[in-house]
């Protein structure tokens, strides 16, 4: 029961919000009594916490499916394929902690878990930027997270189709760059055999 309730109610705080969404409405879509949602969930703060950390744990083993057979550079280019891929599913809404943040921005729970997401997010593409052996993966995670955010809002903001195909193109620039920074520090043979 407690699957059903939490399944309605990520299709329906997704596609119209959280403050949209009264409890009644999550009951009448999973099919159960109001009693089985406060039995597993307690409030609606508690389902929203609920929704969030399955969406979390959702989205980052998504994410890291779809890069991990793949070698470091082709890794951190696969990051905004699979954006793309989410962008053009028919219920795309945006981030749901971006949302979140912004709906509930009184409530602090779901706020750190919005961070915490992020935060998970940021540390998943600095190990995908490590793994593509750059000198510097930290800046170049920074860097790739603020083109993931980008393509995220401006995809559901502007409905632009292309957000992720734009941020992919100026993903490969950042590689190229750091590849690059990456090819400097190593000294070449010619400047071995001056010495």
């Amino acid at each position: 029961m407690a699957q059903r309730v939490l399944d309605a109610a990520e299709r329906l705080f997704y596609s119209r919000g959280v403050q949209a969404v009264g409890i009644d409405t999550v009951v009448a879509e999973a099919g159960v009594g109001l009693k089985t949602l406060y039995a597993h969930f307690g409030s609606k703060d508690r389902l929203v916490e609920a929704y969030l950390r399955r969406r979390n744990r959702r989205w980052l083993d998504r994410l890291q499916a779809r890069v991990a057979q793949l070698p470091g550079r082709d890794r951190v280019l696969a990051i905004f394929d699979a954006l793309g891929d989410w962008f053009a599913e028919p219920d795309f809404s945006g981030c749901a902690f971006i949302n979140v943040a912004g709906e509930l921005h009184t409530n602090p729970v779901a706020r750190a878990i919005a961070r915490e997401h992020k935060q998970s997010l940021r540390a998943l593409i600095r190990q995908i930027a490590r793994d593509a052996a750059v000198t510097d993966p930290d800046t170049l995670a920074d860097r790739l997270m603020l083109l993931v955010e980008g393509a995220t809002v401006t995809a559901y903001v502007e409905g632009d189709e292309l957000a992720a195909t734009r941020a992919r193109s100026a993903a490969a620039a950042l590689l190229d760059c750091a590849g690059q920074a990456h090819r400097d520090d190593v000294p070449s043979r010619s400047a071995d055999r001056l010495q």
